[in-house]
């Protein structure tokens, strides 16, 4: 089983509004094991970065200048991303801007979906722990993946810690506090049962075709209720 942990940082929050991928940041995992592949860069968007996200990243104009653009490593990150399933946190970001960048060099192009699996971080957290804050740094704290220094957010550090954050959530369990808050914060930390790494692979069960009818009724009902505008609808 072949995954790669993805993570971006932007010039912006929507690619609707012109916003480019300005890093990228992937970790290969084969049967639950970081490989030591990994794939990182720095792109030159060839536009203004906007100060409210230079304040999350810190990544900066005068720093990408000279830097590659999403053109030039674009057939390196599908040939490395390809066939695998991609695990990121608020899958539809990171998505809708790598639709966005191979759309612009390929009009033809419809969504990465169609090549690798996805699977969000985020839409799992808030499964197994519902009202509490679930973003990657509460989950880096409650599943002791907090142990890396960082003044800002990047690709590749967040990748790094997404990995160690996805094998603790999907690995072990962590055992049910009443002292933890609804925001998750301030929780006492509980030991992670981890399970053993020569274990057999995990059986997949596939959705059968009421589950699927079920889901599609679900997702008309969401798509009416946004307006037309439900994002796993658009990532279909």
């Amino acid at each position: 089983m072949r995954q790669i942990v993805l993570d971006t940082e932007t010039t912006g929050i929507s690619p609707s509004d012109g916003h480019r991928i300005i890093e990228i940041g992937c970790l290969e995992l084969e049967n639950r094991r970081l490989t030591g592949r990994s794939f990182h860069h720095y792109l030159q968007p060839d536009r203004e970065i906007e100060q409210e996200a230079i304040a999350v990243h810190g990544i900066t104009n005068e720093f990408l200048i000279g830097k590659p653009r999403f053109s030039d490593v674009a057939q390196e990150f599908m040939k490395f991303i390809s066939g695998a399933e991609l695990i990121i946190h608020n899958a539809p970001f990171d998505i809708g801007f790598i639709n966005h960048e191979f759309k612009l060099l390929d009009n033809s192009f419809s969504t990465i979906v169609g090549i690798c699996q996805v699977l969000d971080t985020l839409v799992l957290a808030r499964q197994k722990h519902p009202a509490q804050k679930n973003n990657l740094d509460a989950l880096a704290r409650r599943y002791g993946a907090d142990h890396r220094e960082r003044t800002y957010h990047g690709a590749l550090l967040d990748a790094e810690i997404l990995a160690d954050v996805y094998l603790a959530m999907t690995g072990g369990q962590v055992g049910l506090s009443l002292h933890d808050d609804a925001d998750g914060e301030g929780g006492q930390q509980e030991v992670i049962q981890r399970l053993s790494a020569n274990r057999l692979p995990l059986k997949v069960i596939k959705a059968n075709e009421q589950e699927l009818s079920e889901h599609e009724a679900r997702l008309g009902i969401i798509d009416k209720a946004c307006g037309g505008s439900c994002v796993w609808r658009q990532l279909a």
